[in-house]
């Protein structure tokens, strides 16, 4: 009889002391802060739907800081092509992107995050500097995001182009074994809008070869090389305006990541 109750006492003590230590662990805090890496490589860097790499392949990769307040801050790296093929400038061929801002929550599954974020191209020589800083607000209900960003001065090249705006709605669908369906629609504008010197280069070339070429800036300044029809009649040649960042990690965001940061923004 006494050994029954002993064993029992036994029992009772040990699974107390398994309750306690199973809630001991569940009741852990969270972390005050978490960094994480990156790294990875793409066929074709895209921002904003224009290459960046100029359909080369790059490598990228990036650190994340996350505070459990809400803050963040990190930094994304990349080689890219665009400053060299379409500006013409002769130093440029690598992006680092710093970024920082505040996200949290509204109210049930809404969510808001606030930030800046600074494309940073080292010793890029090009006659506007490509350097470009942005503010970004973006609200997400769900799986669906909307973001509007909004550059303070020049944007990455272009001349008298501050105030340049992206607005972007995107949203992720998990369909399980890994895989996500990532929809996503966005609009740049850039005020002021310039040729790229490859493009007005080539139109010069054609004038000397003897094709009809004018060029024709519009009112508001949106740039565009206007058509050139050979003497023969009806084949125009135009020359589009090329602006490298017309295209993400939490947004980074570039990310942004991006996004951070492969991605059609």
């Amino acid at each position: 009889m006494n050994l029954s109750k002993s064993l029992a006492s036994s029992a009772l003590a040990l699974g107390l002391l398994a309750n306690t230590a199973a809630h001991s662990q569940s009741a852990a805090p969270a972390p005050d802060f978490t960094l994480a890496y990156n790294i990875g490589g793409t066929t074709d860097y895209r921002f904003r739907g224009i290459s960046q790499s100029s359909f080369k392949p790059a490598v990228q990769g990036g650190i994340d800081f996350s505070h459990k307040s809400g803050a963040y801050a990190g930094v994304w790296a990349s080689n890219v092509n665009w400053i060299k093929d379409y500006i013409g400038a002769t130093d440029g061929s690598l992006e680092v992107d710093f970024f920082g801002g505040y996200k949290g929550e509204l109210a049930k599954d809404l969510g808001f995050d606030l930030g800046v974020i600074a494309y940073v191209y080292p010793s890029n020589n090009t006659p506007t500097n490509a350097n470009t800083n942005e503010i970004y607000a973006a609200l997400t209900y769900g799986p669906v995001t909307a973001k509007y960003s909004r550059s303070l001065g020049n944007f990455v090249a272009n001349a008298n182009s501050a105030g340049s705006q992206y607005l972007e709605v995107a949203a992720s669908f998990d369909v399980g074994n890994g895989f996500s369906i990532t929809p996503h629609l966005g609009r740049q504008t850039i005020p002021n809008q310039t040729a790229s010197a490859g493009a007005a280069a080539a139109a010069a070339e054609a004038a000397v070869a003897g094709v009809a070429t004018a060029a024709d800036a519009d009112a508001a300044g949106s740039a565009a090389l206007a058509s050139a029809a050979a003497l023969a009649g009806a084949v125009a040649v135009a020359g589009a305006a090329v602006c490298a960042k017309a295209a993400a990690p939490n947004s980074s965001p570039k990310p942004r990541a991006k996004d951070k940061k492969s991605f059609f923004m």
